[in-house]
């Protein structure tokens, strides 16, 4: 199961690339424990992949950015 804080780790790590430092100011936590809760999420993942577990996201509201792209071209539609 992954955290939201988790899902946040992988994100600014991995898809935006972010160093740890810069990362943990994001979620405003020391880059120690950013980088333990990023190793967590990691683990998660691996075993998710590997061994075929599932893999559940816990209080998180997921939105992607196809969803918010759609939003705004909505409601740029209906102001025109």
């Amino acid at each position: 199961m992954l955290l939201p804080e988790e899902l946040e780790a992988l994100r600014l790590s991995d898809l935006e690339g972010l160093p740890q430092i810069q990362a943990a100011q994001c979620m405003s936590v020391s880059r120690s424990t950013f980088q333990r809760i990023l190793e967590r999420a990691h683990r998660q993942v691996a075993l998710a992949l590997v061994e075929g577990q599932a893999l559940s996201l816990e209080g998180s509201l997921i939105e992607t950015r196809s969803a918010r792209t759609h939003r705004r071209d909505a409601h740029r539609e209906s102001t025109v």
